[in-house]
């Protein structure tokens, strides 16, 4: 397992830049109390928010060298949610920007102390938010690049599936391995009682696997993340082993 970005580091600053105003955009105009589709509870309005907050985490941690206490989690009187955002994502971007992604800082996952881990960690929270925004508005989702979404794919299982759960001590309750194929890249995710694990692999490594999930690079990314159903991917073998990593993925990413 690697904790480096399938595509370049630059890549991954331009897209924080044009999802994060993509998002703005999408959220101008629209009802706030508009539900986000496949996340029951959650809001067009507090999803704007919680984006420019976690942008203003991300600052302080990095300016800190230390995971924040505090920051600023909501727009000051009389400012509204998308100004939030869009004032957040240009600090963000201006101190990203600022350093190599090769230069060692504070994160959460000891694969990657380095920049580049925020630049991907962000260029997929605002992707996936962004996708949140425009169905709860209701405009067309506009699609994620090939590219994007398979490093994507790559992030979520990595360190998400792997290193989150392990964090956290959760594990599955059975042994399953689920084969998950997106454009021409193969990982294999494995869980069990003894914890959670993910890697890419080839496509003939991957053929022992107990169950397959497949599809187009952004359908199986949001699959991931939960934000599309199952039938926007094709799933074959063991439904109990594929079960497990959609249960096991919701609470990691929760």
């Amino acid at each position: 397992m690697s904790g480096r970005a399938l595509i370049d580091y630059g890549r991954l600053l331009d897209v924080i830049g044009i999802e994060g105003e993509l998002l703005a955009e999408s959220a101008l105009g629209a009802r706030p109390e508009l539900s986000v589709p496949g996340c029951p509870g959650l809001t067009l309005s507090e999803t704007v928010r919680h984006t420019g907050s976690v942008y203003r985490m991300v600052l302080a941690w990095l300016r800190d060298g230390r995971r924040p206490g505090q920051w600023q989690r909501a727009p000051n009187e009389g400012d509204d949610v998308p100004g939030f955002l869009r004032s957040g994502l240009r600090e963000l971007l201006a101190e990203l920007a600022a350093h190599d992604p090769a230069e060692q800082c504070s994160t959460w996952w000891s694969l990657d102390a380095s920049y580049g881990f925020w630049r991907r960690r962000m260029a997929h929270e605002t992707t996936v938010h962004r996708v949140d925004v425009q169905g709860a508005a209701g405009v067309t989702v506009h699609p994620v690049a090939d590219d994007v979404a398979e490093d994507g794919v790559d992030e979520v299982l990595t360190l998400w599936f792997d290193h989150r759960l392990t964090v956290l001590g959760v594990s599955g309750t059975r042994p399953g391995d689920v084969a998950v194929r997106a454009g021409e890249r193969t990982w294999m995710t494995r869980a069990g009682p003894g914890g959670t694990e993910a890697w890419q692999t080839t496509a003939s490594a991957a053929e022992g696997a107990d169950a397959e999930v497949t599809g187009s690079p952004m359908n199986v990314y949001l699959w991931l993340w939960g934000r599309v159903s199952d039938r926007a991917v094709h799933s074959s073998g063991d439904p109990d082993a594929v079960a497990q990593l959609w249960a096991l993925l919701r609470l990691a990413t929760r």
